[in-house]
């Protein structure tokens, strides 16, 4: 998870930023919907509703979900790498009420971003699937690392196919080796004229 990057690596990285940058620099990327989708909705209303608890997103964009969330009665921390999408989601907060603490930040790198945990809750809306695979272990780390017992993960993400490149993407087998301590609970294809497909980890209810 450590240790020197590679220049490769590093291209990597710098090429994901810029990428970030510059949808939201052009307008609203096609993952900022500005609509909640119904996956999580699912979990915060109605019979089936999880007790309201922490809940950490990553990648949170505009703060949509992070606002929904708080509604809600969780208590919302949202991390987005791009420092435009930051703002609009901490406008986008204060102008609802809501109490979500929006920081700015590299999703692999939680350590450094100030959001110690434990969650009980982590979302990510194509965060995960866009990281390059070097720093993918460090994400998963980061997230263990800050799981209450019996921590949800709900993750959607674009299969590899959905890409020209050879990085991005996400498979249910690679969560799999990558979360240790981790149930994949559930694997439900998206609506998405690519593939694409919703994701739900459970963490071990004990350390």
């Amino acid at each position: 998870m450590g240790g020197t990057r590679t220049a490769a690596e590093l291209d990597q990285e710098a090429a994901v930023r810029r990428a970030l940058e510059d949808f939201y620099r052009d307008g609203r990327p096609p993952w900022d919907s500005g609509v909640t989708p119904p996956e999580l909705v699912a979990l915060t209303e109605g019979p089936d509703a999880l007790a309201p608890g922490q809940a950490l997103e990553l990648g949170c964009g505009t703060g949509t979900n992070a606002v929904h969330l708080a509604r809600h009665g969780w208590r919302v921390a949202a991390v987005d790498l791009v420092e435009r999408a930051v703002r609009q989601a901490r406008e986008k907060a204060a102008a609802a009420g809501a109490d979500v603490t929006v920081l700015c930040g590299d999703a692999t790198r939680l350590d450094e971003v100030g959001v110690p945990g434990p969650y009980d809750l982590f979302f990510d809306l194509s965060c995960y699937c866009g990281i390059p695979p070097h720093r993918r272990d460090a994400y998963a780390a980061g997230l263990t690392k800050r799981a209450a017992p019996g921590a949800r993960l709900l993750m959607f993400g674009y299969g590899p196919e959905a890409f020209d490149d050879p990085i991005s993407g996400v498979t249910a087998d690679e969560l799999i080796a990558r979360f240790a301590g981790w149930r994949l609970a559930d694997v439900t294809p998206g609506t998405n004229p690519v593939p694409t497909f919703w994701f739900t980890l459970h963490r071990a209810a004990t350390a």
